[in-house]
């Protein structure tokens, strides 16, 4: 039977995913981190924290933020 996977499951539950950040991320261990599910949707946890909780998104959702993401939509929350 496959893992129930909801947002705030932890992230060892997903320990058959390969996590990726951005090349950006500082060495701080301050870094967003990724992965796609089997079901092609897309988790992400925060790499402080790898055994902590990880958000689930579906494509569309992630689409939608990287979308506004390159547009500049969020770029005041970078001060």
């Amino acid at each position: 039977m496959a893992k129930a996977i909801h947002n705030g499951v932890s992230s060892e539950l997903l320990s058959d995913v390969t996590w990726r950040k951005s090349s950006y991320s500082g060495a701080m261990g301050n870094c967003v981190e990724v992965a796609r599910l089997a079901s092609g949707e897309i988790a992400v946890r925060n790499s402080r924290d790898p055994h902590g909780p990880a958000l689930v998104y579906t494509k569309a959702e992630i689409a939608a933020f990287l979308a506004g993401a390159r547009d500049g939509e969020f770029d005041d929350l970078a001060v």
